[in-house]
């Protein structure tokens, strides 16, 4: 299909001229006297890959032509004609966006090598914008693509996180109140810290599989009633390690294995099973070290009744700096009391 193109000159002789040039090199071309004409004729829709104006005309000049054009008709080059004494004007023109110019009296090889190459630098444009389009096309596909499949893995992720939970639910039924209850609390201090986002989120992690190493500890020793021997206290302090073990090979809870390996680490040193000490411990065990803690002797346990939460508080504040770091005591200790009573109620009606 031939390349059409817009001629608009006040001369009616050179605009003939123009237009037969034109239309011997098999463009199709349409006349305008003036700008005011042609931005008619641009508005009545037929479309043009091309502008040829006259700089000089009465009504509409080439410049106020040149930014209609421009505004409304971004990817259509204009290309100014004018006389020798115009040429600062021509240049002026290139500047607030003509494509060229051409002098007058120009002949037919100027004319038609002229407006070759202003077509040709349109079909780039065109052609790069498009590409521009299909990548932003093929980009967003992909990143949804990319959702949905990172969807997919979070779903399997929560699958396999309510398989674990519900695997230590089995051993032992007291454990996932536990669970839920140190998750609430953890997330309290963390925020109350000013932790980000997906620090919390392994946090929670950990926070909810603490206790997950249990599972290869033997029932007898887990519900016993009353006191442990020295051999069982240190078959039960095992579970620390059992549960690093089981989410070693799972690469999304590496982070929350690391928090359940350490969580019943001292911050002077005196824990276990590394003896660990200050921030050699994983900032998530030692928030979940002051959450199990406040949860432990808030509950009722086999060898004890629970204690309240003003017991707790002074409790885990007079360890602070030996048991616990000082920095999340200072954020547990900040909170209103309100807001403990209030997340372990909204577990236990969940």
């Amino acid at each position: 299909m031939a390349e059409r193109i817009l001629v608009v000159e006040d001369e009616e002789p050179i605009r003939k001229i123009i237009v037969s040039m034109l239309r011997t090199a098999k463009f199709e071309s349409e006349e305008a006297a003036d700008g005011l004409e042609a931005l008619a004729v641009l508005e009545s829709g037929k479309e043009f890959e091309l502008v040829l104006s006259n700089l000089m005309m009465p009504n509409l000049d080439g410049i106020g032509l040149l930014e209609r054009v421009k505004d409304k008709y971004p990817d259509m080059p204009v290309v100014i004609v004018t006389g020798v004494h115009d040429i600062s004007f021509a240049l002026a023109a290139m500047r607030n966006g003509a494509y060229d110019y051409l002098l007058k009296a120009f002949s037919r090889e100027q004319l038609l090598n002229t407006v070759s190459r202003a077509l040709e630098s349109r079909r780039l444009n065109v052609e790069n914008r498009n590409y521009q389009s299909n990548l932003e096309s093929l980009v967003k596909a992909r990143t949804d693509q990319l959702q949905a499949a990172m969807s997919s893995l979070e779903r399997s992720y929560d699958m396999t996180l309510e398989s674990l939970g519900e695997a230590l639910r089995m051993k032992d039924s007291a454990t996932e109140g536990h669970s839920k209850r140190v998750i609430a609390f953890a997330i309290g201090i963390a925020r109350a810290m000013g932790l980000g986002r997906e620090k919390i989120a392994v946090i929670a992690r950990g926070a909810f599989l603490h206790d997950i190493g249990k599972i290869a500890i033997p029932s007898s020793i887990l519900s016993k009633p009353g006191a442990l021997t020295p051999d069982e206290t240190a078959i039960m302090r095992q579970h620390c390690f059992h549960g690093y073990k089981m989410l070693q090979k799972l690469p999304f809870l590496a982070e929350a294995g690391e928090i359940i390996y350490a969580h019943h680490e001292r911050f002077d040193g005196t824990g276990y099973p590394r003896m660990l000490k200050g921030e050699q411990i994983p900032v998530g065990a030692r928030i979940v070290a002051v959450a199990n803690a406040l949860d432990s002797i808030t509950s009722d346990l086999p060898y004890r009744h629970a204690q309240s939460l003003g017991a707790a508080r002074e409790e885990i504040r007079r360890w602070s700096g030996r048991q616990f770091d000082p920095q999340v005591v200072e954020a547990f200790l900040s909170m209103p009391h309100k807001i403990w009573d209030d997340l372990r109620n909204h577990i236990v009606d969940n």
